[in-house]
């Protein structure tokens, strides 16, 4: 397994939940799952900017790269930069 973790501070509610609504169509020939979505409570350690969490799993590392490439998803990200402030990130399982 692998999976995406986005760390998210929303600047525009309105584009941010047009976003959201598109995303899962972009997931769903990967065969990926939201696994979680939260908002922060505590930063207990260090320092954490965002305000959101979003976890996304996947079954490889392919499919993580074949949705982030896709035109479907590649599509999304000029409202996503213009809805929040995010960073990305994929790790796989060890």
């Amino acid at each position: 397994m692998a999976y995406v973790i986005g760390h998210i501070t929303v600047k525009d509610p309105v584009k941010w939940a047009e976003y959201r609504a598109q995303v899962p169509a972009t997931l769903a020939p990967w065969q990926a799952e939201l696994v979680f979505r939260g908002e922060r409570l505590a930063v207990l350690a260090g320092a954490h900017r965002h305000t959101d969490t979003v976890v996304i799993r996947f079954p490889s590392r392919e499919a993580i790269d074949g949705w982030y490439d896709s035109p479907a998803y590649q599509a999304l990200i000029p409202l996503r930069q213009e809805a929040a402030d995010l960073d990305l990130v994929s790790f796989a399982e060890s």
